[in-house]
């Protein structure tokens, strides 16, 4: 049952309280959600950790304050979510009708990264991490610093007052331990680590995360794995490994593009290779590009030079194909991003 009048006022009183100076927004957003009843979360299209991850732990942090909680997404999380809480409330639509005071859109630079229609006459709270962001919203919070829109959510639902629940901190270790790459990115901050500490001590086991997370691969993506490493090439002196794929492949290992989550990190591992372009053909005949670096390698600017967005060493954006067309112009930008960011001879 959601709370009374006067304990809501109380509520609002003490959300300020908690809420750090400077952080006006964040003020407004408590309000907004503690005089509301019904909402509606979503995130962006073909969904990650991150995603995920901020969107069940504001749905149960919303729960914790007696609120009305649906939940709505384009498309399924892979597979090797599914074990994770709550992850069965997730309603799969191209189109909502879902009644709701309040719609928070959660790691998406405009709204049509959600890829549902129907969701732009809502009162919109917009929380987000990455450039680019059009502030499409009533309410609009961007934070580029934070590792993870996990890390946003983490501190929205401390401003509430709503205590750290298992589930809660579950979900915000996930987000955050897929959005660093698992603690590989140059955006980790030691904001990202204390939110950590504070997950385990509310009961998150990290080991169990991480095999939860990268152990739990099916067959099929293991095959998947060989066949694209197998037909890798590499170019600019072996510094940038590029990958490519399409549904022919995807069906020959008997995987779907969710099986592609983590793949395109593979190749950095090796200790020449700097940058990462992975080319997904898809029936519409789009191209889906994603890049992934090392150093001081930016693909974010890349990526918005074509429409997307994403972190310095994480990114991507949909252009229309053929895949032939795209891929020369792409590999050749990234050449150039490579030599901007070159390694010194200093370090990374």
């Amino acid at each position: 049952m959601s709370s009374g009048p006067n304990e809501k006022s109380e509520m609002a009183t003490s959300s300020r309280s908690r809420v750090p100076a400077g952080h006006e927004v964040l003020e407004r957003i408590c309000e907004e959600i503690l005089r509301r009843e019904r909402f509606l979360l979503t995130s962006h299209a073909r969904p990650d950790g991150d995603s995920i991850g901020s969107q069940l732990a504001m749905a149960y942090a919303l729960d914790a304050l007696g609120k009305q909680v649906r939940l709505v997404n384009a498309d399924a999380a892979p597979d090797h979510y599914r074990e994770f809480p709550g992850l069965d409330r997730i309603e799969i639509t191209a189109q909502s009708e879902v009644p709701a005071d309040a719609l928070i859109v959660m790691e998406c630079s405009d709204l049509t990264r959600t890829g549902v229609a129907g969701l732009d006459h809502h009162y919109i709270i917009n929380i987000d991490h990455h450039a680019g962001n059009r502030m499409y919203g009533a309410l609009n919070w961007f934070d580029e610093s934070a590792a993870a829109c996990g890390e946003m959510v983490f501190d929205l639902i401390r401003a509430l007052g709503v205590p750290l629940s298992r589930e809660i901190a579950t979900h915000i270790y996930l987000a955050i331990l897929t959005d660093t790459g698992s603690f590989h990115h140059s955006n980790i901050t030691p904001r990202t680590f204390d939110i950590c500490r504070q997950t385990v001590e509310a009961g998150v086991n990290p080991a169990a995360m991480a095999r939860s997370v990268f152990d739990s691969n099916s067959f099929g993506k293991l095959k998947l794995i060989g066949a694209l490493l197998n037909s890798m090439e590499l170019t600019d002196r072996g510094r940038l490994a590029v990958l490519a794929i399409d549904d022919d492949m995807l069906t020959s290992c008997g995987c779907t593009h969710n099986d592609t989550e983590g793949v395109i990190n593979l190749p950095l591992t090796a200790r020449e290779i700097q940058a990462v372009v992975f080319f997904k053909a898809v029936a519409s005949g789009e191209v889906r590009v994603s890049m992934r670096s090392k150093y001081d390698v930016d693909v974010r600017l890349v990526a918005s030079e074509h429409g997307g967005g994403g972190h310095k060493n994480a990114a991507g954006f949909t252009v229309p194909g053929p895949l032939a067309e795209v891929r020369p112009r792409i590999i050749a930008r990234l050449v150039a991003a490579i030599a901007a960011g070159a390694r010194t001879d200093d370090g990374d």
